[in-house]
Order: C-alpha cells, then sequence, then structure tokens
C-alpha cells in the first residue's frame, strides 16, 4: 500500500480493502475508461495540472480519479453529495493511492462545505464539478484563484443550468464543459442509468411491489423517460407530469397518461422528481395525496419535494426503515419520504451501474484532455462536448462489447455532402 502522506477526511482508513475490492470490481465493467486509463499513462496529457474533483465518491468514480492520476494529475477529491459517498471506495482511495480525499456518508451541511473548501485549497488548474456547488464556492469566495484556472466539467443537468445563468450573468470566468450534454451522456447515465438506479433504490428502501402501483414521474426529460420506460416494464401504471408542451406530447405518444401533478397527487400510490427544479411537489399536491404514498427525488438537490412544507403539515416525523421516514399528518395520513430527499438511487441504492457510468467518466476524462489541449482558446462559457469525442467514446464502447459497425464508401460520404442528385 501506498505511504498515506496526503491530507484526507474519510470515516475509517480501516475500510480500504473492502473499498480496494468492489473498484476493481466496478473496473471490469469499465472497458471504456480502461483503454482511456492505458492511454493517459502513457501520454501524461495532465502532468502539471492539479484537478479538484467534486463528484460522488463512488467506485466508478475511483476509476475515473484513478485514470486521470494515471495521466499525471495532481487530483484532490470531495463529494459532491453528503449521502451517495462509499466510505470504503474513499479509503481505498487514501490508502492504495495516496489521493486527497474528503467525503463521509452521512456528513452535515458544514463538514460538506468544508471538505469543498478543502479541495479548493488545491489550487486548482482544472475543475470536475456535478452540481456546480464547486464552481460556485470558487467564483464567490476564492476568486484569488481563478486566473490559474484553465477550464472544468460539469456532469449533471441541475449543475448545467447553474453553471448557464452564471455565463448569461456574465460572472462565469472559465469555459465549462457540459459533460451532461453528450449523446454517449443522455442516452446511457440520464436514461437507462437513472432509470434503473431510482427503481433499485426504491425498491432496496421499502421492499414495496411496483406491479399494480401507480408511479408518478415528475419530469419527461432524459431522466424522466427512462424512469417511466422502466417502471412501466415493473408493471407500475405511470402518469407522468409535465410544465413543457414537447415533452408532454412525446409522454402521451409514448404511452403515458399525462396530467397536472394536482390531479396525479390523487391518483399516485408513488411519486418521484427528476426535474432538476424547486418544489415540484409543493403543498397543493401534498394536501391531496392519499394516505400511505411514497416520495422520492432523483433529481440532483433535495430541493424537488417541499420538506419544510411536508414538515409543517407533520405531527410527528420517524424513521420507520433504513432510508424511509414516516410524516403522520395532522389529518391522520400518513406520507413516506424517501431518503431526506435527496438522490434516492445512491442515497438508498449504490447509484448507477457501473457499465453506464464508463460512458460518462470516459466522457469527463477526454473532455478534460480536450481543455488541456485548447488552452487559451475557449471563452468563458458552457460547451458541449465536441463531437468527435462523442463518437469516439461510442466507438470504444461497441468494440469492448464486440460490435462491428459498417461505415460509408466513398461514394456514399460524397452523396451525403453533394446536392445535384436528385429524383431519378
Amino acid at each position: 500500500m501506498a505511504t498515506v502522506a496526503q491530507r484526507y477526511d474519510v470515516r475509517d482508513l480501516k475500510l480500504a480493502p473492502e473499498g480496494t475490492r468492489t473498484i476493481a470490481w466496478a473496473a471490469h465493467e469499465m472497458p471504456v475508461l480502461g483503454q482511456i486509463r492505458d492511454r493517459f499513462a502513457a501520454e501524461q496529457p495532465f502532468r502539471g495540472q492539479r484537478i479538484s474533483a467534486c463528484l460522488h465518491v463512488t467506485t466508478e468514480t475511483a476509476n475515473l480519479v484513478l485514470a486521470l492520476q494515471a495521466g499525471g494529475a495532481d487530483l484532490v477529491l470531495c463529494a459532491s453529495n453528503p449521502l451517495s459517498t462509499s466510505d470504503a471506495a474513499a479509503a481505498a482511495l487514501v490508502v492504495d493511492h495516496g489521493l486527497s480525499v474528503f467525503a463521509i456518508r452521512g456528513e452535515d451541511s458544514e463538514t460538506y462545505y468544508r471538505h469543498i473548501a478543502a479541495a479548493l485549497d488545491h489550487r486548482p488548474t482544472l475543475t470536475m464539478d456535478d452540481g456546480a456547488d464547486l464552481v460556485a464556492a470558487l467564483h464567490k469566495e476564492r476568486q484569488d484563484l481563478l486566473p490559474t484556472v484553465l477550464g472544468g466539467t460539469e456532469e449533471t443537468t441541475t449543475g448545467v443550468v447553474r453553471l448557464r445563468s452564471m455565463a448569461e450573468h456574465g460572472v462565469l470566468r472559465y469555459p465549462i464543459i457540459a459533460v451532461n450534454e453528450a449523446q454517449t451522456k443522455h442516452f446511457f447515465d440520464n436514461r437507462y442509468g437513472t432509470g434503473q438506479s431510482t427503481l433499485d433504490g426504491i425498491i432496496r428502501a421499502t421492499n414495496v411491489l411496483l406491479a399494480g402501483k401507480v408511479f408518478v414521474v415528475c419530469g419527461y426529460g432524459w431522466c424522466g423517460r427512462g424512469l417511466a420506460s422502466r417502471a412501466r416494464g415493473m408493471g407500475a401504471q405511470v402518469i407522468v407530469t409535465e410544465v413543457d408542451a414537447v415533452k408532454a406530447l412525446e409522454a402521451v405518444m409514448d404511452g403515458y397518461r399525462v396530467m397536472p401533478i394536482a390531479e396525479a397527487a390523487k391518483e399516485g400510490d408513488i411519486f418521484v422528481t427528476v426535474t432538476g427544479d424547486i418544489n415540484v411537489i409543493d403543498e397543493a399536491p401534498l394536501q391531496a395525496m392519499k394516505s400511505g404514498a411514497i416520495l422520492a427525488n432523483s433529481g440532483h438537490f433535495n430541493d424537488e419535494i417541499n420538506l419544510q412544507v411536508l414538515d409543517g403539515m407533520a405531527q410527528d416525523v420517524r424513521s420507520v426503515r433504513g432510508s424511509v421516514e414516516e410524516y403522520h399528518l395532522r389529518d391522520g395520513r400518513r406520507l413516506f419520504v424517501l431518503a431526506e430527499g435527496r438522490l434516492v438511487n445512491l442515497a438508498a441504492a449504490e447509484g448507477h451501474p457501473a457499465a453506464v457510468m464508463d460512458m460518462s467518466f470516459a466522457n469527463q476524462a477526454l473532455a478534460l484532455e480536450h481543455l488541456v489541449r485548447h488552452t487559451g482558446e475557449l471563452e468563458p462559457r458552457v460547451y458541449p462536448v465536441p463531437e468527435v469525442l462523442d463518437r469516439e467514446i461510442a466507438r470504444l464502447k461497441l468494440t469492448a462489447m464486440g460490435i462491428r459497425i459498417d461505415t460509408l464508401t466513398a461514394e456514399q460520404d460524397a452523396y451525403l455532402k453533394g446536392w445535384e442528385s436528385g429524383t431519378r
């Protein structure tokens, strides 16, 4: 084991052997990142770069940071959610690899932001974020560090929304690549990953049978699409609520019932928010829900269910299972909230499968390399993942799966680029 010479704040270093095993297990399902790690080790694209990363500290994230470390990066990692940390993975990164990790599962808000401050003390030249808390803290509280930051990446929808707002208000000081917007992230992480892992979290927390339940999906973006599909596959009757007419129409054409949350509240047995907005389930729907309804959130922040209002409606609150709190309301009804309204797939389960995160984290790794290669060429705004990187990741994934595809002939390529040919 490596000598622990760097600063850290993790639960227990004795958990490292367990973390080592689970990190290796995840690596088996992450062949794309493995190929990138091998290339990084040979080419050293991050030599001399300091990376401050604020991500879910999971076994999959461990494989990402190890790929970056193999590429020469000097990296510090902190948690992007108080309930998503694998304490064993955090310990293994410290003990086996000498990394500075600041993450403890269940840490309070004060500790959470203290850990972000510790990551910023690293004086980063590159940032990785999941929700934009680190970037926001950097711009608000550590502006002295901004001149040396080359760029950063953002993992999730909520963070991209915040960063675009910063750019529109003229306060964003360096370029950010929105990893969340890559096709290989949308398709795999948001749709397949969130769909499966959210149901996994709900089932682990409650052990309820989904078949026959009325399952309300609040939001029909990529995450909502995946969740609705998986819930229907488990036999649930799915209702979708939306504010976007195009997405609502898509949900209708996909075969779901669509209605306002005020109406869905009267029918639902299980409610899951996946919007990235605040107070999606507010006082009115909470007042209309039937006793026994289960509420969960799979959006990034714990803002989508108005827990402050719900707490005011309750005469008492008690824990009935590991990730289930019962709100006994003054009118006699009982509502159940999972994982404190935080990301249920990470707080009550293990998050996305490693095969899914293989795609997302490949985007993270190649986006950071792109930023280094194009230092000084990009303006301080939010950029999409370059299409060439997106396609390369898809190619690597297909190769790892043993799947081959066709290529255009020269004639076909010329035809697609021309305009002369028409109806024959």
